[in-house]
C-alpha cells in the first residue's frame, strides 16, 4: 500500500487550544481520504502523521532568527517538515493575520523548502469576521512560497465549535472537503525522496562527482 507523510504545524499558543482541535480534525479527514483515495497500486495510501507544536519550539525559533543557526531539536523539526509529502497549516488569527510565532517559523525556512508542496491552510479566531484572511494574508504567503495550497481553506470561529456555526456549511462539511481536496493533491504527487547530505548528487547534481567539479575549476 502506498504511503506519504504528513506534517502538521500548528500554531496554538494555549495548551489546549482550538488551533490544535481544528489542526487534529483537518488532520484525521485527511487520513480517512486517502485511505479512500486510489495510489498507482490501486489501493489506498496510508499516511504517515507528525505533528508539531510551534509553541514548544518558540524559544529555539527566536533563537535561530537571532543567530541565524536552528538549535538541534528546531533543526530535526525542520527537517521533518521539508522532506514531508504535504504539510496542515494551522494558524490563529491575530490583529487579522496568522500570528508572529507561525509567520517567525516560516521566516527560519529556505524560502525554496517548500516548493511544489501540497498545503491544507487552516486558521480560527473568536469571530467570523477573520474568515477572510485565510485568502487575503495565509495563502499569498504559501504562493510566495511556491507551494501549492489546496482552493478550500478552512476557518473556524468559536461559534463554529458549537451549534450556531455557518448555517451553509458546518465545520464538519467544510473539514471534509478540504480534506478531499487535500487527499487528492497529495495522491497525484510521487512520494517524497528523502536526500542524503552526503550524497554528492544531491549538492553536484545527479551522475556528477567531484571530478566533475574540479575538471570544471581546472577549465576542462
Amino acid at each position: 500500500m502506498t504511503a506519504r507523510r504528513i506534517a502538521v504545524i500548528s500554531a496554538g499558543l494555549s495548551n489546549p487550544s482550538s488551533t490544535r482541535m481544528l489542526a487534529d480534525r483537518l488532520t484525521a479527514a485527511t487520513v480517512a481520504a486517502l485511505r479512500r483515495a486510489q495510489g498507482p497500486d490501486g489501493e489506498g495510501i496510508e499516511a504517515e502523521v507528525d505533528v508539531f507544536e510551534l509553541r514548544d519550539y518558540a524559544h529555539d525559533i527566536t533563537n535561530n532568527l537571532l543567530t541565524g543557526f536552528a538549535p538541534p531539536a528546531l533543526e530535526s523539526m525542520i527537517n521533518a517538515v521539508v522532506s514531508a509529502d504535504a504539510i496542515i497549516a494551522v494558524t490563529p488569527i491575530f490583529s487579522t493575520s496568522y500570528s508572529g510565532l507561525f509567520k517567525s517559523f516560516i521566516d527560519v525556512l529556505d524560502p525554496d523548502a517548500l516548493t511544489g508542496k501540497p498545503v491544507l491552510i487552516g486558521a480560527n479566531a473568536g469571530t467570523p469576521r477573520h474568515s477572510l484572511a485565510i485568502d487575503y494574508a495565509i495563502r499569498p504567503l504559501f504562493a510566495y512560497l511556491h507551494a501549492e495550497p489546496v482552493s478550500t481553506g478552512v476557518f473556524a470561529a468559536s461559534s463554529d465549535w458549537g451549534g450556531s456555526g455557518d448555517q451553509v456549511a458546518s465545520l464538519s462539511e467544510r473539514i471534509d472537503k478540504a480534506a478531499r481536496e487535500f487527499a487528492v493533491a497529495i495522491a497525484r504527487k510521487n512520494p517524497a525522496t528523502a536526500s542524503d547530505p552526503f550524497d554528492p548528487a544531491s549538492y553536484l547534481g545527479e551522475g556528477r562527482s567531484f571530478g566533475h567539479l574540479l575538471g570544471g575549476l581546472a577549465g576542462e
